[in-house]
């Protein structure tokens, strides 16, 4: 079959439909990308204003496998990667109202005061413990007491889940939300075992463990990499689409959307869905009831994102990180703060220092009941306190993610097996996007050559 004669179209034009569109595109596939807004990027949204570059999405991302290079330089950005000063090595936890370096060396770890000796000794005793046949059921929280204890738990973990998910360990399975972790004690038998034993089949397989990969971004932000993308895409893009419904015929799929409120439609072999799953959910055909379903049961809690300029000589304590995070049992009303014109430059002009922070999130969404004016100087009062800043920002954008994040629940292996079988009962219909397979930059970019792949095996078997 000639490849040029298959019709692809691709809902959404985040990283992972970009990037996938981008693969087939690159195979010689018709493509077609539809987009609800006017440019592509998804949650990678980067703005430039009065000297200041905002992230408003990902600020960045781990160069954990040869893929992002790959693609990096297939679209002419080679020139405009940029990565993460040394300082951003080292990270904050709040702890007593104080900032803590997290220990990255055995030495240090022996000197923090962010743990107690009790819990210090505790870790002792992880590589004696068995392995838990909990599996899927199992939630980050009761995974982490049971191997490193609560103290761990409390000032490490439940702030990283924060950082990295929004989430709350206590909700968040940990097969699924952090699988190579829980691979560790499944193939290994413990933690500290396999964090040795895992680093071989890394180097075999050329990845990086995310501990040890290097952060990476762009000097005009994070969006220049869907930016650069899509204008190797060029037409093949089609914005201000708004999916309304698909539908089946036969062998072919009808894809009717509206731009410029006028109904259209494209008729198409395969479709590769990689919008959000509450989006997605809006689109199949009602007749899908079970999989539209497992669409909305999956929880995206609303995230602010809040960025601060200020005069760096009125910020009081020495900008020598990536940022902090702050543990649940701080009581803060925000959930940490990444140092934006510390780890990359082109961030903030000379003698203004950026900060990024994040508010709400599953831990605690409630927040945005309450006025926001008096949220943000909430948040900004206990961020200057923090950081011994003693004058207000000289600038301040904020941008509110209703939902943010998809959160890898407890249980959420059901919904990844009835997306396997409702794909293998609805041929060239694929289901993709941050809600399968991981998060992060990283993750999206490795799963869409894992799509494109599937793709071109379903094409192969026809």
């Amino acid at each position: 079959m000639d490849k040029g004669t298959i019709k692809i179209a691709i809902l959404g034009a985040g990283i992972s439909g970009l990037a996938t569109a981008f693969w087939l595109h690159k195979a010689g596939f018709d493509v077609t990308v539809l987009e609800s807004k006017n440019e592509p990027g998804g949650s990678m949204v980067t703005r430039h204003k009065d000297g200041f570059l905002i992230d408003y999405g990902p600020n960045s991302g781990l160069e954990t496998t040869p893929l992002i290079g790959k693609i990096v330089a297939a679209v002419g950005l080679e020139d405009e990667m940029i990565y993460a000063d040394e300082k951003a090595n080292k990270r904050y936890i709040l702890r007593n109202n104080q900032l803590h370096a997290l220990p990255t060396s055995p030495t240090a770890f022996l000197k923090t005061k962010l743990f107690t000796p009790k819990a210090k000794l505790r870790l002792l005793a992880e590589p004696f413990l068995g392995k838990s046949e909990e599996g899927y059921y199992q939630s980050i929280s009761e995974f982490v007491k049971r191997r490193l204890g609560q103290e761990f738990l409390d000032y490490a973990i439940n702030p990283f889940v924060a950082g990295v998910f929004a989430g709350n360990p206590e909700n968040l399975s940990v097969k699924s939300a952090f699988p190579k972790l829980y691979r560790l004690e499944e193939l290994y038998g413990g933690l500290f075992k396999g964090l040795v034993l895992g680093a071989r089949e890394r180097k075999i397989r050329a990845e990086q463990s995310k501990q040890s990969a290097r952060l990476f971004s762009f000097k005009k932000g994070m969006q220049a990499l869907p930016e650069a993308i899509a204008g190797k895409l060029g037409d093949k893009i089609k914005y201000n689409c708004n999916v309304e419904k698909l539908v089946k015929s036969a062998t072919k799929y009808k894809v009717m959307y509206k731009h410029a409120d006028k109904s259209k439609e494209i008729v198409t072999d395969i479709i590769l869905s990689t919008v959000p799953a509450y989006q997605a959910a809006a689109v199949f055909d009602d007749k899908e009831n079970i999989l539209i379903n497992h669409f909305n049961k999956i929880y995206y809690p609303p995230v602010k994102v809040l960025y601060l300029g200020f005069r760096q000589e009125t910020v009081g304590r020495p900008l020598d990180g990536f940022g902090f995070l702050i543990p649940e049992k701080e009581n803060k009303r925000f959930l940490g703060s990444i140092w934006s014109s510390t780890i990359f430059p082109y961030r903030a002009k000379n003698n203004l220092a950026a900060f990024t922070l994040f508010v709400g999130g599953a831990r605690s969404p409630e927040l945005f009941d309450n006025e926001n004016d008096k949220l943000v100087d909430s948040v900004i009062k206990e961020f200057k306190e923090i950081m011994n800043i003693n004058s207000d920002p000289i600038f301040i954008k904020e941008k509110m993610w209703p939902k943010a994040i998809p959160q890898y629940s407890l249980g959420y292996i059901e919904h990844e097996r009835y997306f396997e079988k409702f794909e293998a009962d609805n041929p060239g219909i694929f289901l993709s996007g941050n809600y399968r397979g991981g998060i992060s930059v990283g993750d999206c970019i490795q799963n869409s050559e894992l799509t494109y792949k599937r793709i071109c095996e379903y094409i192969n078997r026809k």
